[in-house]
C-alpha cells in the first residue's frame, strides 16, 4: 500500500446484496458510524444504497461504483486501506474489484465460496499483490472461517498437549441450521455451469490441494466422500457436506502457507453427521442421494435454467431475520497425531451460518485486517487462519458468537 491518505480504512462493496445488507448492519452494531474505524458502503444504485442506509441507520458515505467499471473501482479502491466485497457470483461479478485493489495495494476480503474462482485469482494476481503489498482475504464467511480456524485451533492445543500437530484431521458436521439466498444458489450454478463444459475444472474441484502454491499441490489424496458410509471417526453414518469442495481446499492452502507445519502429509476431509443404526443409515442414504440428484439436474444446462428461474430463491432473497437468529452450527474436528495421540475439538456458533453469522465472521475478518500491520503480513492472496490466526479466533469469540472449544 502506498503512503498517501486513505479516506477511509474499511469500503463494503455490495451493500444492497443480501449478505451486504446484513453486514452494513453489523457493521454499525459493531463499529458505529463515528468511531475509529472510518468506513463507507458501496454498491452500483445510489437509490438502493440511500435505502440501504436508512434501514440500517448506516450514516456513513455512500459510494456509487459499478461492479464492471474499472475506472470506477480503481478510484474507489485508491481512497480506503481495505475493501470487504459481498458482490457473488464472484466468478461473475468480482475479478474487477480484485484488480483494482492488487494494482492499488490496497487489502482486500470477501465472502466468497467459488473455489475456482480464488484459483484464477491466485494464479492471476499473486506476484502484483505481492509486488504492491496489497493482502487478499477470500473465503471469509461460513465459506471457510469456522473450517479453516476450526483445525488452526485444534492444531494449536495439539501442539500444546503433544508437542506435534495432528496429521490427519476429520470435520463432521453435527448440526447446521440456516437458510440459503438467491446469492448463494447463483453462485453455486455458476461453479456447476463453469464445470459442466470444463473437464479441467471438474478434476480441480475434487482436488484438495487445489489451491496451494504452485509448488505444493500435489501431495496424499484426501478421501472425498460421494456417497453414504459408516465412519469410523464419528461413530456415525455420514454423507457428504456440499461445502467441504472449497473448505477443504482453503484448509490444505493455509498449512501451505504455514510451511507445511503440519506435515506434507497433513489430510483433511468433511461430512455431515446424520446419526446412527438404521435410521442414521437411511438419513445419510436420503441426504447423498438428493444430492447427487440435485446436481445432477442442474449440470444438464435446460434444467439449470429452469431451476435458476422458477425454482431456487432469486438474487436478493434470503431467510428472514428471525429464521437468522434461530440459526446455529455445531462443527466437531476429530484430529490424529503421527503418533497416534488424538484430540477432539468444537466450533460453535449462534447464529445463521450463511447470513447472520457470515456477515459477523465478515465484520470481524475486515477488522483485522483493518488493523494488521504490514509489518505482520505482507502482500499476497492468504486464508484466514494464515493470515490472522488467534487473532481472529479471539475476535470471533468475543464479538460473534462462535466457540472454539476442546471436546475432550
Amino acid at each position: 500500500m502506498g503512503t498517501e491518505r486513505r479516506n477511509f480504512d474499511l469500503i463494503l462493496f455490495g451493500a444492497t446484496s443480501f449478505v451486504g445488507q446484513i453486514l452494513t448492519r453489523r457493521l454499525v452494531e459493531r463499529y458505529g458510524t463515528d468511531g475509529a474505524l472510518r468506513w463507507a458502503i458501496a454498491g452500483r444504485d445510489p437509490a438502493k444504497l440511500t435505502r440501504v442506509a436508512a434501514e440500517t441507520g448506516a450514516e456513513v458515505e455512500r459510494l456509487v461504483a459499478d461492479a464492471a467499471d474499472s475506472a470506477a473501482l480503481a478510484d474507489l479502491v485508491r481512497s480506503t486501506k481495505a475493501v470487504v466485497s459481498t458482490v457473488g457470483p464472484f466468478a461473475v461479478h468480482g475479478s474487477p474489484l480484485v484488480a483494482a485493489a492488487v494494482e492499488a495495494g490496497t487489502d482486500y476480503c470477501d465472502s466468497t465460496g467459488e473455489p475456482q474462482w480464488i484459483r484464477r485469482m491466485i494464479d492471476e494476481h499473486t506476484t502484483a499483490a505481492e509486488m504492491s503489498g496489497a493482502r487478499l482475504v477470500p473465503a471469509c464467511g461460513f465459506d471457510s472461517v469456522p473450517s479453516d480456524l476450526g483445525v488452526w485451533h485444534l492444531q494449536q492445543l495439539s501442539m500444546e498437549r503433544f508437542g506435534e500437530p495432528c496429521e490427519t484431521v476429520a470435520m463432521r458436521v453435527a448440526s447446521l441450521r440456516g437458510g440459503a439466498s438467491g446469492g448463494t444458489m447463483a453462485s453455486m450454478m455458476n461453479v456447476v455451469d463453469e464445470a459442466s463444459s470444463d473437464p479441467t475444472l471438474r478434476g480441480f474441484l475434487s482436488d484438495a490441494r487445489g489451491l496451494n502454491p504452485v509448488d505444493l499441490r500435489t501431495g496424499p489424496i484426501s478421501a472425498e466422500l460421494r456417497g453414504p458410509k459408516h465412519d469410523n471417526v464419528s461413530g456415525q453414518w455420514v454423507a457428504p457436506f456440499v461445502m467441504a469442495g472449497v473448505n477443504v481446499k482453503v484448509v490444505h492452502r493455509t498449512n501451505a502457507l504455514l510451511g507445511q507445519r503440519w506435515g506434507p502429509n497433513f489430510t483433511y476431509d468433511e461430512a455431515m453427521s446424520m446419526g446412527t443404526g438404521p435410521l442414521g443409515a437411511a438419513k445419510a442414504g436420503g441426504l447423498s442421494a438428493g444430492l447427487v440428484a440435485g446436481m445432477g439436474l442442474a449440470a444438464i444446462g435446460p434444467t439449470r435454467r429452469v431451476l435458476s428461474r422458477y425454482v431456487l430463491p432469486k438474487p436478493g432473497q434470503g431467510p428472514s431475520v428471525q429464521s437468522q437468529e434461530k440459526g446455529s452450527f455445531d462443527l466437531r474436528f476429530f484430529g490424529t497425531t503421527r503418533s497416534g495421540s488424538t484430540i477432539r475439538t468444537r466450533v460453535t456458533g449462534d447464529r445463521d451460518p450463511g447470513y447472520a453469522g457470515t456477515a459477523r465472521m465478515l465484520a470481524e475478518a475486515a477488522g483485522t485486517l483493518v488493523e494488521t500491520s504490514p509489518d505482520d503480513l505482507a502482500g499476497g492472496f492468504w486464508t484466514p487462519a494464515a493470515a490472522f490466526g488467534d487473532r481472529l479466533v479471539e475476535r470471533l469469540e468475543a464479538h460473534a458468537g462462535i466457540r472454539f472449544d476442546a471436546v475432550d
